[in-house]
């Protein structure tokens, strides 16, 4: 199991690195960053969690998960409902 949680890490780190760096090309990195998150918050809102036990609980620690790899290159934002 740690291994996976190790392969978890560095594939977070990853993403969120290459997210970095096209956010850096951009015209407007801090507006590139928020139009992102929020894409990325919609799609775990959205998708269908099959086999879980608790897709709900399952579903809040993805959108945990999304706000913790923008933490550093931006503050969340206040959730929506």
């Amino acid at each position: 199991m740690e291994e996976l949680n190790g392969r978890m890490i560095a594939c977070q780190i990853l993403i969120t690195g290459l997210i970095a760096r096209v956010a850096n090309d951009q015209p407007d990195p801090l507006r590139f960053l928020s139009e992102f998150r929020d894409e990325i918050r919609a799609v775990v809102s959205g998708i269908r969690i099959g086999g879980a036990l608790d897709a709900d609980r399952v579903r809040i620690i993805a959108q945990q998960t999304v706000d913790e790899l923008f933490s550093l290159m931006k503050p969340p934002s206040p959730p929506s409902e």
